[in-house]
């Protein structure tokens, strides 16, 4: 009997860490996402996919798992030449799945623990808005935790997007951002 408790007490210790901790493919995307900010994102670019008047857009060669697809922003700006990347994390009619994947997304970003350049640690933090579905749009920011000056206003942004009446999408978006206080 005491060999069935072990086994009983691995599987739900497993599982808790599986709730808690985020996946490794997870983790190890998103470092390399991040890395390669400090290039603007161009050891990432892939393909170039349809362009607008303001940005450029790229197909992004690495993404994070449950991703529908990644990509990369080029914003024909003078003042701001950094790019943006963002995965689609869910494209859909379902409030309630669209939900549990901004919930979720903002968990892992949160959990996540990156490995920068001279193998330094890094994490986001911030705190998750909670959505309401009377609302159209929500979003949670969580700044990166580096001594880096590359990465003083990179941010991981996790949006939950009403497109229009009856379609969700989650968004996660790894960029500069400007503070609260650069905004006034």
């Amino acid at each position: 009997m005491p060999l069935a408790m072990l086994l009983l007490y691995t599987g739900a210790t497993a599982q808790v860490y599986k709730t808690v901790l985020p996946s490794t493919a997870f983790t190890e995307s998103l470092t390399k996402i991040t890395a390669d900010f400090r290039n603007n994102y161009y050891q990432l670019q892939a393909e170039q996919l349809a362009s607008q008047d303001d940005m450029d857009t790229y197909r992004s060669a690495v993404m994070v798992p449950g991703a529908k697809h990644c990509v990369i922003y080029r914003f024909h700006s003078k003042i701001d030449t950094t790019a943006s990347w963002q995965a689609i994390m869910y494209e859909g009619d379902s409030y309630n799945e669209a939900l549990k994947i901004y919930k979720n997304t903002c968990r892992l970003v949160d959990k996540s623990n990156i490995k920068l350049a001279g193998n330094v640690s890094a994490g986001f933090s911030g705190k998750m808005d909670q959505p309401d579905a009377g609302l159209r749009f929500v979003s949670s920011s969580y700044k990166l935790n580096s001594k880096d000056p590359a990465y003083d206003k990179f941010y991981a942004e996790v949006e939950l997007v009403n497109i229009n009446f009856d379609q969700w999408e989650v968004h996660l978006n790894l960029q500069n951002k400007k503070d609260d206080a650069e905004k006034e």
